[in-house]
């Protein structure tokens, strides 16, 4: 790899600990520079939101790729680059490669999918082309991008971890948490009950004692329970209707909004509806086979409603609610909200969010 290539990548990894969409953008810089590219997106998969989706472009504007979360069974080139870890180039029957929503960003040129691997495991492609002028890549340009994907994956796999050991350290949080009621909260309780089970009355001093036990207790479950009982969603650019569409893109379902088209949600309640909404669904898509997932959102008596139902549900087991959901439960908690879900009439099964409009 030329020593350009090299100081170019060393400097983006100098700031790998910079915002997640300045990173990726960076490496599809980087990209463009190192293989005279025209255009570059970065694809990679969110944990987070668990999808494929655009995280970084250079030389076109990354809202095009708003709602996008194409996969490799949709995309036959990046199947094959990251099958065959190689960097492969297209000039031909590009439309054929790709989904269609993306055909009208194409340009004429060569089209250029680079593998994001490392050590077996895939992390995403960037797609980029250049200019049919320029001529095809050579063995050199071909290296440098191929090492670029190896770099990139390790970079990206660096960030990931940083994330686990966060993760790690809130169910720390949790189990501190747990202790703490158990050794502060719990035994107080224990004692005022020991108290008021005993034989005889309570003098005035023992009731005076068992009131100020009780109320201790109290001011420490409100000051534990002030914590964040699970991890909060990301923020998210997208609204509530336009996450409800790429769902239906994402699962093959005719999922849609039967209520709320025009509904503006809270923006401190975007997360943890979408949220929701996506636990909703993938629950509906695994446990059962729905013809339609409806979705409601209003606002009523001065609360926020989201409601998702679906029908298709046919065993006992598709009427279980899975740990997405209650995960998502305890979030709408730190809302001042709650979760819902269970079976509904028929072979229907329901999720509902509510929440407090003052409170968010």
């Amino acid at each position: 790899m030329p020593l350009g290539a090299l100081d170019l990548i060393a400097q983006v990894l100098s700031e790998a600990d910079a915002g997640e969409e300045r990173f990726y953008s960076r490496m599809a810089e980087t990209t463009c520079r190192i293989g005279a590219m025209r255009r570059a997106v970065f694809f990679a998969y969110d944990e987070d939101h668990r999808e494929v989706r655009a995280m970084g472009a250079h030389g076109i504007a990354l809202e095009l790729f708003d709602g996008a979360s194409p996969t490799t069974a949709q995309v036959a080139v990046a199947r094959r680059a990251l099958a065959e870890d190689t960097v492969a180039e297209m000039t031909a029957d590009v439309e054929r490669e790709l989904p269609e929503e993306f055909h009208h960003l194409l340009m004429d040129g060569l089209m250029v999918c680079i593998p994001v691997a490392a050590g077996g495991r895939p992390r995403g492609v960037i797609m980029a082309d250049r200019d049919m002028a320029i001529g095809p890549l050579t063995e050199a340009e071909r290296y440098s991008l191929w090492s670029l994907g190896k770099v990139s994956a390790l970079a990206a796999g660096a960030r990931y971890a940083a994330r686990e050991h966060e993760r790690s350290r809130q169910l720390s949080d949790r189990i501190d948490l747990a202790r703490d009621l158990h050794e502060a909260v719990v035994q107080r309780l224990f004692g005022v009950s020991l108290a008021l089970a005993g034989h005889g009355g309570l003098g005035q001093a023992d009731r005076e004692r068992c009131a100020d036990e009780v109320s201790h207790a109290l001011n420490e479950l409100r000051a534990a329970l002030q914590r964040p009982l699970a991890r909060s969603s990301p923020p998210t650019t997208r609204t509530l209707q336009e996450e409800v569409r790429r769902l239906a893109r994402a699962y093959g379902l005719d999922v849609g909004l039967a209520e709320g088209e025009r509904l503006v949600v809270p923006a401190g309640l975007e997360p943890v509806t979408q949220s929701v909404l996506r636990e909703a669904v993938r629950n509906a898509a695994k446990h059962a086979e729905p013809t339609r997932v409806e979705v409601r959102a209003r606002e009523a008596d001065g609360a926020f409603v989201l409601e998702v139902g679906n029908d298709g549900v046919a065993s006992r087991d598709a009427r279980k609610a899975g740990m997405g959901l209650r995960l998502a439960a305890f979030e709408a908690l730190e809302h001042g909200g709650i979760v819902e879900f269970g079976p509904a009439a028929g072979d229907r099964w329901r999720v509902r969010l509510t929440v407090p409009l003052e409170r968010s």
